[in-house]
């Protein structure tokens, strides 16, 4: 594996791929890395990313987060804005798995707490949270609730008593993509989804409980603001998306791109991942409207999780939710394409912002942020390896450069399958055990996938993000229990 040919270092871990890469490219591709991260990322990211350049409509550049790894169509870690007049809608720059995001939970209960109980809570989570492949939620509705779901996203969870209004103040889009239609959705899509509202999932999808250590503290002040204000404090990190609706709402919408873009748009494939249509069309409005429902499904879905986490942790402990200190500090998405608006070349512009893999890092001041994060910025989630933890960040001015967008994870250095050929399940779940991680999961198998090997460093990712102002590093969490599909 070598590094492209041109590549040029532009800023601090900042790298440029001008447009003379590859015929057709319509911007250069920037690549957010240290040395190392852009060593260890494989050659088809930058073919993507150069792919991506030549879309109709981008703006700027086609970027790439410092866990960008090859994906479908787009480089997962993938970040492009189009004009909303000109430009074009991919489902391949969005995922399959839309708006997998992230919720991060914080609790006033220390370690010292929690540790004589982490036995009985993690197996509490495990059983009343379903997680793997095919499970049903514990939330059932029939299939024209779950339309309104998708309308109204984690504000039905909340209207339905599953949470708080404070939840929703703390998710991004307060958890509802106001453009949903179910009406572009098919039936297949609902079928596929109606039963999945509290799931888990599988995959690299896990609910944690962290542990804030004192040496993981990087701003004191902020941390105390995003509600980490005393040592060796307990939280819960979970990620998990809109499970096999976003899956059959994305597989709907390529075919019926790939046929329309060569006959009714004119358009080339390029790629045939990277099936589109023009925004402004048609084709391209319903699958926005569809897209937009996976994504309530979505807020939805880790809301009414919440629910549960706060119900375990009540039972186990004998208090409620309230005396417990159970917050919700952020809830934030990937796998979206919005509509925001930013300044290009000095000048305001309406985008559809793609972000594959990546987080939303809005700064301080920003109008979309609640009135207790408007002074700090976003709290960012970028979540690690189940062995090695995962960081709480913050939104900066600086970060325009990117469309206000930085990294989601750590992203993967190589296949499930040759991860599955270097570990055994059973061997990797006694390793962490030794290293005080307890782990329960649907599969050993799917376990092996997901050992801490297959991935980059968290730590670098987010030095990396922060080295190029994108983010800022608040507070270090380090795994103690983990549930995973």
């Amino acid at each position: 594996m070598g590094l492209p040919p041109g590549l040029k270092k532009i800023g601090p871990a900042l790298f440029e791929l001008g447009v003379e890469f590859r015929a057709g490219m319509r911007v250069p591709v920037r690549i957010v890395a240290s040395e190392k991260l852009l060593e260890e990322m494989d050659d088809q990211v930058f073919v993507q990313a150069a792919n991506v350049a030549m879309l109709p409509g981008i703006v700027d550049a086609s970027y790439c987060m410092p866990d960008a790894h090859w994906g479908y169509g787009f480089p997962i870690g993938g970040v492009a804005a189009m004009d909303v007049r000109s430009g074009v809608i991919s489902p391949g720059g969005i995922g399959f798995d839309i708006n997998c995001g992230m919720r991060l939970v914080r609790s006033d209960l220390t370690w010292s707490e929690v540790e004589p109980r982490l036995h009985e809570l993690v197996d509490a989570l495990a059983e009343r949270v379903p997680a793997g492949v095919g499970r049903p939620g514990f939330v059932s509705v029939s299939r024209d609730e779950f339309r309104d779901v998708l309308r109204e996203g984690a504000v039905w969870a909340v209207r339905h008593g599953y949470g708080i209004s404070d939840d929703l103040a703390r998710t991004e889009a307060r958890g509802c993509f106001a453009s949903a239609g179910p009406e572009c959705v098919s039936e297949c899509a609902i079928e596929r989804g109606f039963r999945q509202l509290g799931t888990l999932g599988s995959g690299n999808h896990y609910l944690e409980i962290q542990v804030a250590r004192s040496e993981g503290i990087y701003d004191a002040e902020l941390a105390k603001t995003f509600g980490f204000d005393r040592p060796e404090q307990v939280a819960v990190m979970f990620h998990c998306g809109s499970r096999g609706f976003g899956h059959q709402v994305a597989t709907d919408y390529l075919q019926t791109f790939l046929r329309a873009m060569p006959k009714k748009f004119g358009l080339p494939v390029i790629d045939r991942e990277l099936a589109c249509a023009p925004f402004s069309s048609q084709e391209g409005q319903n699958y926005f409207a569809a897209m937009c429902c996976a994504a309530n499904m979505s807020f939805a879905n880790r809301q009414v999780i919440l629910h549960r986490i706060r119900e375990v942790f009540c039972d186990v402990f004998g208090r409620t939710a309230e005396e417990l200190g159970i917050r919700n500090v952020y809830d934030v998405a990937h796998n979206t394409a919005k509509i925001e608006k930013h300044k290009v070349g000095g000048v305001e512009r309406t985008l559809l912002v793609h972000r594959k893999g990546a987080t939303r890092a809005f700064p301080p001041g920003h109008p979309e942020l609640p009135p207790e994060y408007r002074a700090t910025g976003q709290p960012v989630i970028i979540g690690g390896s189940m062995e090695t933890g995962s960081y709480l960040l913050a939104g900066v001015p600086s970060g325009a450069a990117t469309f206000f967008s930085t990294a989601h994870g750590s992203g993967r250095t190589m296949s499930r399958t040759r991860a599955r050929k270097l570990v055994r399940g059973e061997e990797l779940k006694a390793r962490m055990a030794a290293h005080g991680i307890l782990v329960r999961a649907a599969s050993l198998r799917g376990l092996a996938e997901e050992a801490g090997f297959a991935y980059k460093s968290v730590d670098e990712v987010a030095e990396a993000a922060e080295c190029a102002g994108i983010s800022r590093r608040v507070v270090h969490l380090l795994p103690v229990g983990n549930v995973k599909g």
